[in-house]
């Protein structure tokens, strides 16, 4: 998808880029790859988006407050709205978000629709573990899956977080 408006992020986990129309963000995903490509006009939702992910960075945020369109299916859309009931700090298996959207049979269409959230870390789909509690797989790498994870509270069963694997659990509290 080509976007408007494209800028890249130093994060503490590695450098996010954010993309989108002028009144709202479409994709942000952790990619070294992709540099500034903004102009001298800048987005709407610039600023805010700076600010808050510094916020969320170093614990002064919970809850984004952006505005998002993330272009998908209307099955994706489904799993994407109920993502983003996951707060802060918890999290759900790919189960749970099945049950959440009204159909228990879709686990692996949710798996799908969680791997392919274009707009990660604000459509939280890092919050999403196995029924096992397993990290199972994420995107932007499991190792960072964790930390974000670890950010927001959870205990995870590894003595290193950088040896993390998909295997690896939460602890439950």
């Amino acid at each position: 998808m080509n976007y408007l408006y494209s800028r890249s992020i130093d994060t503490p986990l590695g450098r996010m880029v954010v993309q989108g129309s002028e009144t709202h963000i479409q994709s942000l995903k952790f990619d070294n790859t992709v540099e500034n490509l903004m102009g001298d006009k800048h987005p709407d939702w610039l600023e805010a988006c700076d600010l808050q992910i510094a916020q969320y960075f170093s614990a002064q945020r919970q809850v984004f407050d952006l505005p998002i369109d993330p272009q998908g299916s209307a099955f994706q859309q489904r799993v994407w709205q109920a993502l983003l009931d996951v707060r802060f700090g918890d999290f759900a298996s790919y189960q749970q978000l099945a049950h959440a959207i009204g159909n228990a049979q879709a686990v692996r269409a949710v798996a799908s629709a969680n791997a392919n959230n274009p707009i990660w870390l604000i459509i939280p789909c890092h919050r999403i573990i196995g029924s096992d509690l397993a990290l199972r797989g994420y995107a932007g790498g499991v190792v960072r899956k964790a930390k974000l994870l670890a950010l927001e509270g959870a205990i995870i069963s590894c003595d290193n977080i950088n040896r993390v694997n998909e295997k690896t659990k939460l602890v439950v509290k």
